[in-house]
């Protein structure tokens, strides 16, 4: 017997699966990354330390294309911010449940609490989400099964209800006391917040979606530097330390336009869009203004490319008050 797991790296998602492979279900995890995750190699390598320890076994899928246009046009609205936590869960558990036949996996389970988020975990809500992914009878969530309509995978005793829970609500207490009875111990808490659930993170994608530029590249790009809207058709990021700097020219397209102090340490800028003289200038002011060392020097050496003749142009730092106007 076998099963597929919801995987976000968190408590919830851990119990989940220890429980399950407890009562002799092979699971396979699945961690989904999408374009606002913070996800990389060392995080990959952890998470698959953390499954391993669980008994199971870790797949990454990546839903770059998918989250982006359930992002721009939710179909069940998004949440106090724009998290679209209802149709980001039915877009993984749609893919869940494609992959049971590839990976010959009985069910799929999450680490869902009943009634612990305010707009995706309550008890309608998790049947229109097993209703709208296609896995009706077929989605176990243990913490709180003994609270809901037994699964099929309960009825047909491929798992003992028994040994399930009836978690209900925000406190973790439960949670943790679950934890040390199975010997968990290095756990995230929380799990990892979305950044969609934070409102200053989503002035950031509410530009990109009022300038028709919500793409997966763009918002990858969400998560690095500072942000400046200098026109309907132009946009400025800044790095604000060496590691945003070599951030931002590895997420650079070969359309883009890099600005750099040419003398002195500072910023890397990431140009997106129609640049024009206008643009430029500002850029190249922002970029002066966030560079020098020196404290008096008045201008600064601002090399621009990789147009296709590269310049550079000498730049003092933008007024502060007309900065704060372009900053996103």
């Amino acid at each position: 017997m076998k099963a597929l797991a919801l995987f976000s790296g968190g408590l919830d998602s851990l119990l989940a699966i220890k429980l399950i492979v407890n009562q002799g279900i092979e699971v396979i995890a699945l961690h989904f990354v999408t374009p606002l995750s913070n996800f990389d190699k060392d995080k990959e390598d952890a998470l698959r330390q953390k499954v391993a320890g669980l008994g199971a076994q870790l797949k990454i899928i990546y839903l770059y294309d998918d989250f982006t246009e359930i992002l721009k046009n939710p179909r069940f609205g998004y949440g106090k911010n724009l998290n679209p936590c209802i149709d980001c869960k039915i877009l993984m558990l749609k893919h869940a449940a494609r992959l049971m036949d590839e990976l010959s996996a009985s069910f799929v389970v999450t680490g869902e609490v009943l009634a612990q988020r305010p707009k995706s975990q309550h008890r309608e809500t998790l049947r229109l989400i097993e209703k709208n992914c296609g896995l009706e009878s077929l989605l176990l969530r243990p913490l709180s099964a003994k609270l809901l309509e037994p699964t099929l995978p309960e009825k047909e005793k491929w798992v003992n209800r028994e040994a399930l829970f009836d978690f209900n609500g925000r406190s973790r207490k439960p949670q943790f006391k679950l934890a040390d009875s199975l010997g968990i111990k290095n756990f995230a808490w929380p799990a990892g917040g979305c950044l969609l659930t934070i409102s200053s993170f989503c002035t950031r994608v509410e530009d990109l979606l009022k300038h028709d530029e919500c793409t997966p590249e763009n918002l990858e790009l969400l998560k690095t530097g500072r942000h400046f809207r200098l026109s309907r058709s132009f946009k400025l990021i800044v790095g604000r330390n060496e590691n945003e700097n070599n951030e931002i020219l590895k997420l650079a397209l070969n359309r883009d336009i890099i600005f750099e102090p040419l003398e002195l340490p500072g910023p890397t800028g990431l140009g997106k869009g129609v640049v024009d003289c206008d643009t430029k200038t500002a850029s190249c002011r922002i970029i002066a203004g966030y560079t020098s060392q020196n404290k008096e020097a008045t201008k600064i050496i601002i090399r621009i490319f990789p147009e296709v003749n590269s310049e550079t142009v000498s730049a003092a730092a933008l007024d502060e008050n007309k900065l704060k106007q372009f900053r996103v």
